[in-house]
């Protein structure tokens, strides 16, 4: 089978085509370019991101372990699609006073599908597109459809980022790195010769400041309390995420957080630990993999963010989306961010957060 793999410079992609050539597989490497230059010389160098000025560097290593697999690479300029589709996301919510997961969209949008669109529609004929994800794909015969499970390793888990893969594209794609650990990973790329196996993993969307990326005038506006009194003055709420304790100068008895953000009165809302906890939300703009949404409410697992270990809930067909009630009190629940949910290893599907209660 002839597989393009999405490669970034790092080992777990590396190690992705490394492990389907090993399997007798014709592999070829394809990086999508997205970092926009306009911007370029506002981000600091040193930092790894998905979205940086080090994206050259990364080029310049996944070219130099493609030719050391002995596998033809390519680079295709996702960077139009990767503006309109993801950067404008980002800055249309936080604009609105959501706080959204750039790398979510970027999986649904760009990763998943741009790249290897931009591959076909530039004559490379391939039957599978793979990365370097730490997730497993399955497949249900009985109703036709696809899904995601966990990884094995699920410390380096990252289903979460990959639930709004709809079918189409979970058809096409394989995920090689879904029954191995991050350590038996770093081991084969050692063993094979990379000299990416020790190489630091990428932990943010973009290497500086995320105002650079929204180019907007300050817009001054009030710190308030929940009930409304004034704290100080702040100068755009897209400043500020739920859950935020550093960087906001307001002195009090004990640490405040932000708890919520208001558009229409431009209010940054503050409270101290316990005000942040909710333990419901409304959710839209639902991904379902091999699962109905049924009528009744259903009990799940449920995930606000990659790294928290699933928490159980219930959950309720609410108007266009889902209502979801915690079985626990939940720190931080913030509207643009997705909730995923999943029964046992798998996904059954997610949305993005609306309202929080």
């Amino acid at each position: 089978m002839k597989i393009l793999v999405g490669m970034s410079g790092g080992v777990d992609s590396s190690a992705a085509a490394l492990l389907l050539k090993e399997a007798g597989h014709e592999v070829i490497g394809a990086t999508m370019t997205i970092w926009d230059q306009v911007i370029r010389n506002l981000a600091p160098k040193g930092k790894e991101a998905c979205f940086g000025p080090k994206e050259e560097q990364d080029i310049a290593s996944a070219k130099s372990i493609c030719q050391n697999l002995n596998i033809p690479y390519y680079v295709f300029d996702c960077r139009q699609e990767y503006k309109n589709l993801v950067l404008n996301n980002f800055r249309q919510e936080y604009l609105n006073g959501r706080t959204p997961n750039p790398c979510i969209w970027c999986n649904a949008n760009i990763k998943f599908e741009a790249l290897p669109r931009t591959a076909k529609n530039n004559g490379l004929e391939f039957d599978k597109f793979a990365t370097g994800h730490y997730a497993r794909l399955d497949y249900n015969p009985v109703t036709q459809r696809f899904f995601i499970r966990t990884a094995k390793d699920l410390s380096k888990d990252q289903s979460y980022f990959l639930y709004r893969l709809k079918q189409d594209q979970l058809a096409r794609i394989m995920l090689p790195l879904g029954e191995y650990t991050k350590s038996e990973i770093r081991e084969l790329a050692k063993k094979a010769g990379l000299e990416v196996h020790d190489k630091a993993d990428s932990q943010d969307f973009y290497s500086g400041d995320y105002s650079d990326l929204l180019d907007v005038a300050p817009c001054p506006g009030n710190f308030v309390n929940k009930d409304g009194k004034i704290l100080g003055r702040h100068n755009g709420i897209w400043n500020y995420t739920i859950g935020q304790r550093r960087g906001l100068g307001i002195s009090a008895e004990r640490p405040l957080y932000v708890i919520g953000l208001n558009k229409e009165k431009n209010e940054v809302i503050l409270g101290f630990d316990e005000d942040g906890f909710q333990n419901a939300l409304t959710a839209d703009n639902c991904i379902w993999h091999d699962f109905d949404l049924p009528e009744t409410s259903f009990k799940a697992l449920a995930k606000v963010r990659s790294s928290q270990k699933p928490t159980p809930v219930n959950v309720t067909k609410y108007e266009d989306g889902i209502k979801v009630e915690f079985d626990d009190m939940q720190k931080a629940l913030t509207p643009g961010q997705s909730i995923v949910l999943y029964q046992d290893d798998i996904v059954l599907g997610g949305g993005i957060i609306k309202d929080v209660y």
